[in-house]
């Protein structure tokens, strides 16, 4: 299974960057299933229901978010009725809208996603992560309920996403982190065949502070005065993420590559596709 993951879109500039390259990205390769997060889509806080609907267009199978799930706050009614837009999934008993989801790909795989967020330096402070992992898995294994898994993991730290990855390893097709907007360097195939980075990057304009004006965060560490509002940056947009291919016998991973289209970074594209 071609699989593909595309770290949080920030603003304008980030979802339109992911509108106009992901139809072509899933023709190309011809991509089984795409997981976007949304969570800072709609100016950089939060997403509502048009841009939700705009990503699947594009060809995402699943939208996920993170501490920003409810910024907007018409998430909070259309979350209940979209099965494909996931909130964290260690909120508390009662949160409305979903954590989880058992989809179809386009190669007739059964995959599960889950959004999940960490507990360190991040707000709100959810419930266990490990735990709802656990259970999760436990539920609807790899290789029984499922043939993929797919979890991405919305959290700051890096020594919690190395857990996470490291406490899923041979349960998980991929873990994948989110929420810091930087992409790492570490994406790889852990000993136990999951597919493994601590953070996937941002769909954004990266001539910014993690896709917002850059004049605003860096006056408020020289001063500790605020001056405005946080505005996401409208430059050009680089698109950042992940390509996985999961092998269909044991969902496992089989290859990995950082995917990177745009200006700034260092271009990357799959070579296994």
């Amino acid at each position: 299974m071609r699989f593909l993951f595309l770290g949080d879109m920030v603003g304008r500039s980030g979802r339109n960057a992911v509108f106009s390259a992901l139809p072509g990205l899933v023709s190309d390769y011809r991509l089984d299933f795409v997981v976007v997060n949304g969570e800072n889509s709609a100016g950089g806080f939060g997403i509502t229901e048009d841009i939700f609907r705009q990503t699947l267009t594009a060809g995402a199978d699943v939208v996920t978010t993170g501490n920003h799930v409810w910024d907007q706050r018409e998430a909070l009614e259309f979350s209940t009725r979209e099965e494909r837009f996931l909130r964290p999934l260690n909120y508390p008993r009662g949160a409305p809208g979903n954590g989880s989801g058992l989809f179809e790909a386009k190669n007739g795989a059964r995959v599960l996603v889950a959004n999940i967020m960490g507990r360190l330096f991040v707000t709100p402070d959810l419930d266990d992560p490990f735990a709802a992992a656990d259970q999760l898995v436990s539920a609807c294994p790899l290789g029984e309920q499922a043939d993929a898994v797919i979890i991405d993991f919305h959290a700051e730290a890096t020594s919690e996403k190395q857990s996470m990855g490291h406490f899923l390893d041979g349960r998980a097709s991929v873990v994948v982190g989110t929420h810091t907007h930087v992409p790492t360097a570490d994406h790889q195939i852990l000993s136990g065949g999951t597919a493994y980075q601590s953070d996937a990057g941002m769909c954004g304009d990266y001539d910014s502070s993690l896709g917002m004006e850059k004049e605003e965060p860096l006056n408020r560490f020289l001063t500790k005065v605020p001056r405005g509002r946080f505005e996401a940056a409208q430059g050009p947009a680089t698109i950042a993420g992940l390509a996985v291919e999961i092998s269909d016998r044991t969902g496992l991973a089989e290859k990995v590559a950082a995917v990177r289209v745009g200006p700034r970074l260092e271009n990357s594209l799959p070579n296994f596709w």
